[in-house]
């Protein structure tokens, strides 16, 4: 059992969580319907960890929290949709807690992925249920609970986390209206878990892969077709990032 998390280990752990979702993006934007069906939820997920992969591939031995704040930051500024910006946000709020530690055991990891979602919650105005908000909540508090008897035992604690989003996932489908028109689950909670066993492979002895990144559309099995999309005004997402300089000392 894994039971600690060292820098190293979080570092691949998270470029493997890349490869992940890069494999899975088509099945991931086969689902993606909400909040509106253009399909692209898992290119944009895989475009997101790609930045962090990019970032971590130059680190040389980091501590936890070193590996935490690159990946991070790699995230916030090559977030991509929605979906990313909220996926950047989870890791970004799961870093401000790491960033205290120089290895992970279960409880920190608890905390941190509970903090993260936090940040996540924090940053959509009208958060919908049925969506990687909720799977991601749901891993946070089986990932809590799981703490309580196995504060020191990372691998067990991530597995609860996985376990309790893979239970999430399917409710999704219930939370939310036009995934129940569509008959599918959440797209971003897909690409989570993806990620998730991802970033468990590698905890658990795995091998990281070969990123292969490659721009694939839609499969035509997608549920896009059960909606009209007439109405829709705004057809791409725009992200941009504002830095405050030269604040002055009051």
């Amino acid at each position: 059992m894994a039971k600690i998390i060292d820098g190293e280990t979080l570092k691949n752990m998270i470029m493997e969580g890349a490869c992940a979702i890069e494999n899975k993006k088509v099945e991931a934007n086969e689902l993606n319907v909400f909040p509106v069906p253009d399909g692209d939820t898992g290119t944009n997920m895989s475009m997101t960890m790609a930045s962090a992969h990019r970032e971590l591939e130059k680190l040389t031995s980091p501590d936890v929290a070193k590996a935490a704040e690159v990946a991070a930051g790699g995230m916030l500024r090559g977030a991509r949709g929605n979906s990313g910006v909220i996926l950047s946000l989870l890791f970004r709020g799961m870093s401000k807690r790491l960033k205290e530690v120089a290895e992970c055991d279960g409880q920190t990891f608890a905390e941190a992925l509970n903090q993260g979602v936090a940040a996540a919650y924090k940053a959509v105005m009208k958060p919908a249920e049925g969506t990687i908000l909720t799977v991601s909540r749901m891993a946070a508090t089986a990932a809590v609970n799981c703490a309580k008897t196995h504060a020191d035992d990372a691998e067990a604690v991530f597995a609860a986390a996985i376990e309790g989003a893979k239970k999430a996932l399917p409710e999704t489908t219930k939370q939310n209206p036009v995934l129940e028109k569509a008959g599918v689950v959440d797209a971003g909670g897909f690409g989570l878990i993806a990620i998730f066993d991802g970033m468990y492979h590698v905890l658990t002895g795995g091998e990281v892969s070969v990123l292969e990144s490659a721009d694939t559309p839609a499969a035509d099995t997608s549920a896009f077709s059960v909606f009209d999309d007439s109405e829709i005004t705004f057809t791409y997402c725009t992200e941009f990032i504002v830095e405050y300089e030269n604040k002055k000392e009051s």
